[in-house]
């Protein structure tokens, strides 16, 4: 009887992928899969260098537990996670989340939503909200697959400029590994019920900018089918030059000041320094650059001119990106969240003042009118949020409309009490209704003051968006696609509307300013 038991118990959970044999756990109507191994751990000589095929193991692998995240900072300039949560070097771990009904008789391969998590490639993990997909996968019956991938120095830092004959490195970490995930999926997701050929990537924030990134880099061709981008910065990928500068100054702090030493000690120090120490170091120069470069960020990816051979922008804008359906959008007061601890956006009046020098005095006076009062706050943020968040988004949306359908929305919506506390639909907002987190701490907190229905329908018909785009490729027979004449854009808020070009002379402004896209 016991034997039966176990044989119930098991049915639909054991899946067998090209390492080896899988036991998930079956939770609140769902499949869950967790801290499958997707590339080798990158410790010892691996690290900083290009993700290796995981091991195969024998017998059933437990997949019931979450794997390792990436190191981070717990109280770095961004708050990472809590220090009880595990993590370290052998991250490079997913986690899926099917149907319960995957293996009905005759049941087809279901459509697979791939996502990437924000956090400014400085922390976050893909166990952040736990129960993050499960709405999607029980509301669409699609398969779900979140992943870590390297943070901070370890994935976003590039130091090739000290790679060695002994210690070679390599760029793009990060970017790499998020590739290795696609190929993982391409090559498992059968065994779990999904489709190889329905592949859609999303991800918000830094996510969205690996998204829009994923979509120039070559060896990421075919590996995704549609892609959906939340409040990208999709400009914030620079030039080796610059970020081998900031490298060389990380090295630095790690010496304690400049010293004069050789690049076989720089890969000596890097591959044995602890990552608690990588962190913090990474925690310094994040602070420092945007007042020393201002409108950058200095964890990004690198246009190597091999991986990643091109600014995207241009990709786009001459038609190598990859030609596939995008929904893009930001929230309409991106930047209101980016003071205090985060300051991180081209928003002090020295930061403003060195962005104005890159354009000439007429085209300054007319982007100054469309902010009104800057430098104060209010305008300031609303500047840095469309510098780094807005304006290349649109960019990025024109762009690639010329050679593929384009969706593209702008989130208004804010509960009476964000909107007392002065940050109105801000960076990240999105991400409650779309993932069902209004039952957290913060989700209700949020809406103490009203506001709660209004998010829930909201929610709802963005998963009604975002898995009508994940079948066919078209959120919805309301929502016009986004072409260069109309530029008909959804405003998402308690009621929708269709907004033809909105912004329209805020965007005219940013086209006159030296362009930074």
């Amino acid at each position: 009887m016991s034997q039966l038991a176990d044989q119930t118990t098991n049915q639909g959970l054991e899946v067998r992928v090209a390492t080896g044999l899988l036991r998930g756990v079956r939770e609140r109507g769902v499949l869950a899969w967790r801290g499958i191994p997707y590339a080798a751990a990158p410790v010892g000589d691996l690290r900083f260098r290009a993700p290796r095929p995981a091991s195969a193991w024998t017998g059933v692998r437990d997949a019931s537990q979450w794997g390792l995240i990436a190191p981070q900072s717990h109280k770095g300039q961004f708050r990472g996670a809590h220090p009880r949560i595990p993590q370290g070097e052998d991250c490079l771990n997913l986690n899926v989340i099917a149907p319960d009904d995957r293996l009905r008789s005759g049941a087809q391969l279901r459509p697979v939503m791939v996502f990437i998590h924000g956090g400014a490639y400085s922390v976050g993990s893909s166990r952040e909200v736990p129960r993050q997909g499960e709405g999607l996968v029980r509301g669409g019956g699609i398969v779900y697959v979140s992943l870590n991938y390297r943070l901070g120095a370890l994935g976003y830092l590039d130091f090739s400029r000290f790679a060695t004959p002994e210690h070679p490195f390599e760029s793009n970490l990060g970017l790499r590994d998020q590739v290795a995930a696609l190929r993982w999926v391409r090559d498992n997701i059968r065994a779990f019920g999904g489709d190889p050929d329905a592949v859609t990537l999303f991800g918000e924030s830094a996510g969205g900018n690996a998204v829009t990134t994923l979509m120039t880099v070559p060896s990421a061709a075919g590996l995704f089918h549609r892609a959906i981008a939340q409040s990208a910065p999709p400009n914030a990928v620079y030039p080796s030059e610059l970020t081998a500068r900031w490298a060389g100054e990380f090295v630095d702090s790690l010496q304690r000041g400049p010293a004069d030493y050789s690049d076989e000690q720089a890969a000596s120090l890097l591959l044995t320094v602890n990552p608690d120490v990588l962190a913090a170091a990474t925690t310094a120069l994040t602070v420092r650059t945007p007042d020393q470069d201002p409108g950058t960020i200095p964890l990004c990816p690198v246009i190597d001119g091999d991986f990643l051979p091109e600014r995207p922008l241009d990709a786009f804008r001459d038609g190598r990106a990859a030609r596939i359906p995008l929904i893009i959008g930001t929230n309409a007061r991106e930047g209101s969240l980016f003071s205090g601890r985060i300051d991180i956006l081209a928003t002090t009046p020295a930061r403003i003042r060195t962005i104005f020098k890159k354009t000439k005095k007429k085209a300054k006076k007319a982007l100054k009118a469309q902010y009104p009062g800057i430098p104060a706050l209010r305008a300031a943020l609303d500047f840095g949020g469309d510098y780094s968040f807005w304006y290349p988004s649109v960019k990025v949306a024109e762009r690639h409309s010329r050679y593929a359908p384009v969706y593209f929305y702008r989130f208004d919506a804010a509960p009476r009490l964000l909107r007392l506390m002065g940050l109105d639909a801000t960076h990240g907002l999105e991400l409650f209704p779309l993932f069902d987190r209004l039952d957290g701490w913060f989700g209700r907190g949020m809406t103490a003051l009203g506001g709660r229905r209004a998010f829930q329908d909201i929610g709802t018909r963005m998963q009604g968006w975002w898995l009508g785009f994940v079948l066919d490729g078209v959120p919805s027979s309301e929502w016009p696609r986004y072409e260069e004449g109309a530029r008909e854009t959804l405003i998402i808020d308690r009621d929708d509307t269709i907004e033809s070009d909105p912004h329209r002379e805020r965007r005219l402004a940013w086209g006159r300013f030296v362009p930074h896209v």
